[in-house]
């Protein structure tokens, strides 16, 4: 592959953040990677396991000369970051996110750009429950999709080359509107993490089942809920605070749909729950086809093989 960039600073150093310098490293996308965390253990481990070849105590210092820079923070404090970065950027420089949420990112972080300095607002639809520099790996993003949220006038060419970066990690690439953006991963992914972490949540606090049973008993679906809620519960808080509007829209939806099939089950309507059933298999079929999951039995935990896997 091709250099893009000469110098790419990664503000945090968390799951995104690393698989990025892992994966820049492995396909030759960049000439230098550096970055930015606030704790001081997470900036040690970035040295010492070659994640960075420098990492500094500050984002100022460390956007200083980068060609790219990547926000790879809680959403909640992109603001305060661009507030710092701002003075410190390259002309002609890129900044980018990888937040979940895109409406507050720009509302947060636009203003503090300054003339000359392309903002391009992105999200890797890619990740694990895992987080901290020791959790990235090189292949996180092959096959799952990068969306980019360019803002009116942007630079088409500084698009173009943030776009070859994404698919020289291995993702696809979309663009989409700020705010249907939000509303899709309201869809996607908000309103089922929080669907999850309710659901263990009720686990948790009901008294006919002990926590020893929870855990000895659990069943698939049970199992993969509270894969879903052990998600970062600070990047969650924010996600959920940012994109109130979209979740609340598609909670209300979910919440009539849940309605709907309390009453089938009350009232023993077979064929309603059936038909229901059916129509929602439907995308999961659509999942696998598009590459997105795997159809292997046990969602691919256990192998070929019957040794137990890892995911």
């Amino acid at each position: 592959m091709t250099v893009l960039y000469q110098r790419v600073a990664l503000i945090g150093l968390g799951l995104i953040a690393s698989s990025m310098a892992h994966a820049m490293r492995q396909y030759g996308l960049a000439e230098q990677i550096v970055g930015h965390a606030k704790s001081a253990e997470t900036r040690d481990i970035a040295l010492q396991i070659g994640l960075c070849d420098a990492v500094y105590t500050t984002a100022a210092e460390a956007v200083q000369g980068a060609d790219l820079v990547v926000l790879c923070v809680p959403v909640g404090v992109m603001g305060d970051i661009g507030a710092e970065i701002g003075p410190h950027l390259a002309p002609g420089a890129t900044v980018t996110d990888v937040g979940s949420v895109k409406g507050a990112v720009v509302e947060a972080v636009a203003p503090h750009m300054p003339g000359g300095v392309h903002f391009i607002p992105g999200h890797p639809i890619a990740g694990t429950e895992h987080s901290g520099p020791r959790s990235g790996f090189a292949t996180l993003f092959q096959n799952r999709w990068w969306l980019l949220t360019p803002l009116d006038g942007a630079d088409r060419a500084a698009v173009a080359r943030l776009r070859a970066l994404c698919e020289g990690m291995g993702a696809n690439v979309d663009e989409m509107d700020v705010a249907h953006h939000d509303l899709v991963l309201a869809v996607t992914s908000h309103t089922p993490h929080l669907i999850a972490y309710t659901m263990v949540g009720v686990a948790e606090h009901m008294r006919r089942v002990s926590n020893s049973e929870v855990i000895k008993y659990s069943a698939g679906g049970f199992r993969d809920l509270t894969r879903i809620a052990a998600s970062d519960p600070v990047m969650w808080r924010d996600v959920f605070l940012t994109n109130k509007d979209a979740v609340l829209d598609i909670l209300g939806r979910f919440t009539e749909e849940l309605f709907t099939l309390q009453r089938a089950i009350r009232m023993g309507d077979g064929e309603h729950l059936h038909a229901y059933f059916t129509r929602t298999r439907a995308i999961r079929r659509g999942i696998i086809e598009a590459g997105q999951d795997t159809a292997a039995p046990d969602f691919g935990r256990v192998p070929q093989g019957g040794e137990k896997g890892k995911g």
